[in-house]
């Protein structure tokens, strides 16, 4: 194996290593539950990031939108990589 055949691997080891520590490092914050929260959170950031979205933007939006929703309703336009804000 040559170092060009380790260089796709390296690239996505290093766009998800911040992530991962990211995440392991919020498990532990206060009270388990809330580490968990915040992971969550974290990813949800981190996944907007990745899709070009500004977070602020995001998380007001969708946090408006999520009290008037049901169970039946497609939450699938609310990801990070198909949100669309309101006009």
């Amino acid at each position: 194996m040559s170092i060009s055949d380790c260089r796709p691997t390296n690239l996505v080891e290093n766009a998800v290593r911040p992530t991962a520590i990211g995440k392991k490092n919020w498990l532990f914050v206060g009270h388990p539950d809330a580490g968990q929260r915040s992971a969550i959170l974290y990813s949800v950031i981190i996944s907007c990031l990745r899709h070009g979205v500004e977070p602020l933007a995001y998380l007001r939006d969708v946090l408006t939108r999520l009290p008037s929703m049901t169970n039946q309703d497609d939450l699938g336009p609310l990801l990070p990589g198909r949100w669309q804000p309101r006009s």
